[in-house]
């Protein structure tokens, strides 16, 4: 990993903020707590952090606000929501705005600190996998679609996918969905027909 470990988090019950701090800075991370979006965007828009990890769910600015105001499909870290149970479309909505996956709470540490480590490791591999697309209708794509598109035309199932990006597997079908949607593709096979037959 060639960016500092640190992490921001950013959420407004400081029970949470404090609890994950812990976590992570156990595991090597030097945490950056904000408590609203707007501090945050201040200092994410000068520094730039190895990961974020983002409350949807804030007064103020929604996570899905701040995620636009980012621009986090192109932001240079993987950030993540955090998400609790039965907010679905909201996670759905934060990944068409760029969230690199959703967390659904409750959560273990384990699992947290797992997913942003791989999230972290893919987002540092991500530039390879753009630099060889080059179909009609690739300028469509945003960069993870771009990504889950190379896996699905290399076999990988939505799990397997999902393990090497480093997001869940219904990421990986949000995404698939979208894919097929822009490029006019009825099933896998079209997909592969559309990238591999130009």
């Amino acid at each position: 990993m060639t960016q500092e470990k640190t992490l921001y988090l950013v959420d407004d019950d400081p029970a949470v903020r404090d609890a994950l701090s812990v976590v992570f800075e156990t595991e090597g991370f030097t945490v950056e707590a904000f408590s609203d979006g707007d501090k945050f965007i201040e200092s994410a828009s000068s520094k730039n952090p190895a990961c974020i990890l983002l409350d949807v769910h804030m007064p103020g600015r929604s996570g899905i606000e701040i995620l636009r105001a980012l621009n986090a499909e192109d932001y240079p870290a993987p950030i993540f929501i955090i998400s609790g149970q039965g907010d679905i479309p909201m996670a759905v909505e934060a990944i068409r705005n760029g969230a690199h996956d959703f967390i659904e709470k409750p959560f273990s540490a384990e699992a947290v600190v797992k997913r942003i480590e791989e999230g972290i490791a893919a987002r540092a591999g991500r530039a390879d996998a753009q630099a060889k697309q080059g179909f009609q209708g690739a300028d469509l794509l945003t960069r993870r679609e771009t990504e889950v598109l190379q896996e699905i035309t290399e076999g990988a199932s939505n799990k397997e996918a999902g393990r090497k990006l480093g997001i869940s597997p219904r990421t990986v079908e949000v995404h698939r969905a979208r894919i097929m949607e822009k490029l006019g593709a009825r099933n896998a096979a079209d997909l592969v027909r559309i990238v591999l037959g130009q």
